[in-house]
């Protein structure tokens, strides 16, 4: 309730109403002055009239000012408003006796009185208020002066009351000390309240809160001051009447103090800095003290003589105005030395600067010159001899654009005419420059026009030697577009030059040849990967030789090359030249003291109807390449449209692969044993399909699985490759259980039935679930993570085990490996291709091996060719292992047979 109170009576005055209030009490001030000047209804009714004005005037500025203090934010504020309505509210009191006894008793009022007991408390009450008024924060010294200002301003209107009233009053006498005293109270009290308003106001102004109107509050005392004056003479000389227009003096002071109390509150005022040299603040202090000196001056030219109280004031004003001359001259002292203090702080701070500034320019690894619209240099960094080379010294005066060479000279003069016109324009350039050690240098230079900048009066040249960079940028763009092995362009780079070569065409026509090894897969099998990619390498140099010095070759891939034609006369020449490359690679290689043949099958396209841009051009390359293959080996054939049926084989090979799925008598599982490298046992195996075409012979995986993974087949040929394997498990048995292990491509995690599929297989084969695991590559850990993982904690739950395949060439990272519950790492064979040859590398199989470790789980090295591989894996402490060392992936006849004779594993 007491909330909602103060929140009302916080809003109960809007400007608008405020405004009205104001016409309100101009009105009735002016009606009461036209009544009491003119005496209308006699001196009963204007006497009555005064009374009750009066009376109501201190009542509802008291009301005002303790509604004010209810409302108000702040103790020290509330206590302001309330004291000042209180002295308002002991003057209606004293109103009060004084209508008593005047107009009820109907006797004439006695002085002093009870009346005058109220009357004697409004300026103390009003004035502890004023002081209790919070002000902005002041030093000692601003405090000193504010007191010094108060006491001049207080006595020398005190002298001027004494010239202007107390003295005649005390001249004069009266019927007692009680009387005289009395009566001079409310003059001088007057005096004290209008000084502390004029000191509290020339405070406020410096900035700081302003909780209370002062000028209003001001006004209205000063209107008390006169009436107080007026009517402490008219009653020594007993001539004061109520009803009079002195009365109208008290009124209006009540009226002011009301318009106070109901106005809007101003807030609080930012501190100004230059309050101290405003004239209210600094002057209102003297003239105060002009006033009581000309009232004085002009006293004693009219008497002749003037009292001892005179005398003795003034001589009190020279001594506060000699002590604050003094305080002023101190205070003025210390302000110089803290601005000397502050000049000699800044002026350091700006010489640290500048040597700090200085040091950075000098020390920057960019050289920093400042020429004029001419490029001659008034200005050149020290880091030029650093980063090129050249003194300095040698720099200024010199015409920059004249000491470069030609091309560079020229890009630089351009570069500052276009900026030169423009204010704080820039611009970039690069310029080939020498180094003073002869070396060419590619340097990026900013330019600045601050021509009109006094403090530089220039252009600002930043440059920067980016030779460094510019080499980086060309070795990323060329592994970019070249192929890592054999550096020969690769197929982004390829199809760019074809598209090239077929802009620029002419009357000749565009030819290009794909071509791809036969028989590669067994030199990689045979000899393993490093052999292959020599051999690969080899490759790529002879065919660099057989072509001519301006056309391509390229590599795409595995055992796939390019080459781009730009220019043949007929398609003749073309053949030809696929001859000279067939015939090129029919002699023998040379790798580890092996002789290696190789073959190839090679494609030719040229530019025709068909053939209109680089990616016709490319595909039909492409399918005569495949057409050349299936014809036999080392052979080649040029495009014919009609070789674009040979899309519909790969249609007629996915329908015979569904239908093999259906009867299941081409599809086979070949199992390539896993051995423990400890013992050199068989702990498990790891099935693999094998496709035989009844037309096509065998297909190797790598032609049908890619064709089973985009016609969505690897899903059925993936739960019959499961069943299959579990099925076998099964059926091999024995006392020591086996580990089957199926690969699951991503495809099959596209399936949210996966583990329900592997625990219908489980159920149906009988196969424990522990003995089952589960290959995947390490892409399915970084694809669709949040559904793989949940699929994987479902396969999990059911008992599977799973393993990462080829761990080492995705981009799974350690958190992943946390994260996801695998049970195996399977080490790829290109981390244990590297430990043999004549420089060994074990460092990425062994911390495999230590990771996995680290993280409780097994590790499998695949690709396991020779005995020193074995006998490194088994030392680092790997597990387990797979590889044609041990032996080749055998049907399940041979399998058993294995089992059954453990003897013919190699340990």
């Amino acid at each position: 309730m007491l909330s909602w109170l103060g929140k009302l009576l916080r809003t109960a005055a809007p400007t608008r109403g405020h405004a009205v209030l104001c016409a309100v009490v101009a009105a009735v001030t002016v009606t009461l002055f036209a009544a009491f000047v003119t005496g209308l209804g006699g001196q009963l009714v204007a006497r009555n009239l005064s009374n009750v004005a009066l009376f109501a005037g201190a009542l509802t500025a008291a009301w005002g000012c303790l509604v004010r203090a209810w409302g108000a934010d702040g103790h020290r504020v509330r206590w302001a408003w309330a004291l000042v309505g209180l002295g308002n509210l002991s003057w209606g009191v004293g109103q009060m006796f004084y209508i008593w006894y005047e107009t009820v008793l109907g006797t004439k009022v006695p002085f002093p009185s009870l009346a005058d007991a109220g009357y004697f408390w409004m300026m103390p009450l009003t004035a502890a208020g004023l002081l209790l008024l919070p002000m902005s924060r002041q030093s000692v010294a601003q405090q000193a002066r504010s007191i010094l200002d108060g006491l001049m301003i207080a006595a020398s209107l005190l002298l001027i009351t004494w010239v202007l009233i107390l003295g005649p009053l005390v001249a004069q006498g009266a019927d007692g000390s009680r009387v005289q005293l009395v009566n001079l109270w409310y003059p001088a009290s007057d005096v004290v309240v209008l000084t502390v308003v004029l000191v509290t106001l020339a405070r406020v102004r410096r900035g700081g809160p302003r909780p209370m109107s002062l000028p209003l509050i001001g006004g209205g005392l000063a209107a008390f001051t006169v009436s107080d004056s007026g009517y402490a003479y008219l009653t020594l000389t007993d001539s004061y009447g109520s009803g009079a227009v002195l009365d109208v003096g008290w009124f209006a002071g009540f009226a002011l103090i009301l318009l106070a109390a109901r106005r809007p509150g101003t807030g609080a005022a930012a501190e100004d800095p230059r309050a101290l040299t405003r004239p209210l603040g600094v002057m209102l202090p003297y003239l105060a003290v002009l006033g009581s000196l000309v009232t004085s001056t002009v006293d004693v030219l009219r008497h002749g003589m003037h009292d001892s109280f005179v005398s003795w004031t003034r001589s009190a004003i020279i001594l506060l105005i000699v002590g604050r001359q003094l305080l002023t001259l101190l205070e003025n002292r210390s302000l110089t030395r803290d601005l000397e203090a502050r000049v000699e702080a800044r002026t350091a701070q700006l010489r640290a600067s500048e040597q700090r500034f200085q040091a950075l320019v000098q020390h920057s690894s960019d050289v920093v010159s400042v020429i004029d619209r001419d490029g001659i240099v008034s200005y050149q960094s020290e880091s030029l001899e650093r980063v090129f080379g050249y003194d300095p010294k040698d720099a200024i005066g010199q015409r920059l654009p004249e000491i470069m060479n030609p091309e560079a000279g020229t890009r630089l003069r351009e570069a500052i005419d276009a900026i030169s016109g423009t204010p704080y324009a820039t611009q970039v350039i690069e310029l080939p420059v020498r180094h003073a050690d002869g070396h060419a240098c590619v340097v990026e230079v900013t330019m600045t026009n601050l021509l009109g900048d006094d403090n530089v009066r220039g252009i600002v040249l930043n440059s920067r030697d980016i030779s460094e960079r510019r080499k980086l940028e060309d070795q990323l763009v060329h592994e970019a577009f070249h192929d890592g092995l054999t550096k020969l362009a690769n197929r982004a780079l390829f199809k760019d030059r074809v598209e090239a070569a077929l802009r620029r065409r002419g009357d000749g026509e565009v030819a290009v040849l794909f071509l791809d090894l036969d028989g590669f897969k067994e030199v990689n099998d045979s000899l393993g990967h490093a052999a292959g990619d020599t051999l690969l390498v080899r490759v790529a140099s002879r065919l660099g030789d057989a072509v001519r010095p301006g056309d391509t070759v390229a590599r795409f891939g595995g055992d796939e090359f390019a080459v781009l034609v730009d220019t043949v006369t007929d398609a003749g020449a073309a053949d030809e030249l696929a001859a000279r490359i067939i015939d090129t690679l029919d002699e023998h290689f040379l790798i580890d003291n092996q002789e290696i043949h190789v073959q190839g099958s090679i494609g030719i396209a040229l530019t025709g109807p068909d053939a209109q841009d680089a990616d016709q051009l490319m595909r039909n390359a492409d399918l005569a390449m495949y057409r050349a293959k299936s014809a036999g080996s080392g052979l080649f054939a040029r495009y014919d449209p009609q070789m674009h049926s040979g899309l519909v084989e790969r249609l007629q090979l996915a329908g015979d692969l569904r239908r093999a799925l259906d009867n299941g008598d081409e599809l086979k599982l070949h199992y390539q044993p896993t051995i423990e490298l400890r013992t050199g046992d068989i702990v498990g195996f790891e099935a693999l399909v094998r496709w035989r075409h009844p037309v096509r012979g065998m297909i190797p995986p790598a032609d049908f699985i890619d064709l089973a993974e985009s016609t969505g087949l690897i899903r059925p040929l993936g739960q019959w490759v499961l069943a299959e394997a579990c099925r076998q498990a099964v059926e091999w048995g024995g006392d020591k259980p086996l580990t089957m292990a199926v690969n699951v491509s991503g495809r099959q995690f596209d399936q949210p039935d996966l583990p329900q599929v592997v625990a219908s297989v489980l159920a149906e084969t009988g196969l424990p679930a522990d003995r089952l695991c589960l290959e995947m590559t390490e892409s399915v850990l970084m694809t669709d993570t949040e559904e793989n993982l949940a699929v994987l904690l479902s396969l999990k739950e059911i008992g599977v085990r799973l393993a990462i395949d080829d761990f080492g060439t995705g981009y799974s990272s350690l958190a992943y490996l946390r994260r996801f519950p695998v049970d195996t790492l399977k080490i790829d064979r290109s981390f244990v291709e590297r430990l043999s040859g004549t420089t060994p590398d074990a460092a990425l199989a062994r911390t495999i091996v230590r990771l996995g470790q680290s993280l409780g789980m097994a590790t499998v090295a695949e690709g396991i060719e020779q005995y020193a591989q074995f006998l490194a894996l088994r030392r680092m402490g790997c597990d387990l292992g797979q590889g044609y060392y041990f032996a080749r992936p055998l049907p399940a006849e041979e399998a058993a047979a294995l089992l059954r004779d453990p003897a013919a594993v190699p340990a």
